[in-house]
């Protein structure tokens, strides 16, 4: 059974995108995706979110 992790990123730059990615790959969470949320003023993203799944443990499968 697959699990899910949404990370919300609010400064949507190269270096806060790295760290998330690097930061919950390390925790053994696949990365997935990215999604963002754009301005309609702005060509530059307002935030992004990032999605990560894992396998379940035995733990997190009963829940």
């Amino acid at each position: 059974m697959l699990i899910y992790k949404v990370v919300e990123i609010c400064t949507v730059t190269e270096d806060a995108i790295e760290e998330a990615l690097n930061s919950w790959s390390s925790k053994g969470w696949h990365f997935d995706g990215l999604q963002f949320a754009m301005r309609e003023s702005s060509k530059r993203p307002a935030m992004a979110f990032a999605l990560f799944t894992r396998e379940a443990t035995c733990g997190e499968a009963n829940q």
